[in-house]
């Protein structure tokens, strides 16, 4: 780890993941990804995507993974357990909230619009961070390849993402080791 990075505490931890969960509701990987790295400094920007790879194969919701991986990368599994509970409390009681005013006023246009509004910016907020992390990483022709490779599979022959995934990985796995052991040399 980088000498100038921070270890949160237990407290620390939910309360940065508490406020990953309250400010980024629905789409919180640009929140987790601007909390864990600018403003607190856990984490490196090689290390937060090193944990967001790992944590997108693992079932479940990638940020539910990143804060498990993260709080117990920091204090084992009362860490884990911190950071869960910071990041789930507040969008539990705000979706019971939402659930009960949504059900008795969806029919209104206003209603309809903010959905809509809600869901454009999630999608730029994310598309800003992945431009961010991808500045951030090498730059080789084999990994473009297997990207290009892995949505047209994807988006375009609408081949199963589980089937995707288990060509893909070995594949860039081997790669990486490959192009590793060239570099070596």
């Amino acid at each position: 780890m980088d000498s100038d990075l921070i270890k949160p505490s237990r407290r620390e931890l939910f309360a940065g993941f508490f406020s990953v969960g309250v400010t980024g509701f629905g789409g919180v990987l640009p929140q987790a990804h601007n909390m864990l790295v600018q403003r607190r400094r856990w984490l490196s920007e090689q290390d937060f995507a090193e944990q967001l790879g790992l944590c997108q194969v693992l079932p479940g919701p990638n940020i539910v993974n990143m804060a498990v991986a993260i709080g117990g990368r920091f204090h084992g599994p009362s860490g884990a357990l911190a950071a869960i509970c910071g990041l789930l409390l507040a969008p539990m009681v705000i979706v019971l909230l939402l659930a009960s005013l949504y059900g008795r006023y969806r029919q209104l246009p206003l209603v309809e619009h903010v959905m809509h509004g809600l869901a454009s910016a999630a999608a730029g907020l994310l598309l800003a961070m992945a431009l961010r992390l991808l500045s951030k990483l090498e730059r080789r022709l084999w990994c473009a390849l297997v990207l290009a490779a892995t949505f047209a599979a994807i988006a375009v022959f609408r081949l199963p993402l589980l089937w995707v995934l288990l060509g893909a990985v070995p594949l860039a796995i081997g790669l990486a080791w490959l192009a590793r052991d060239g570099a070596k040399s």
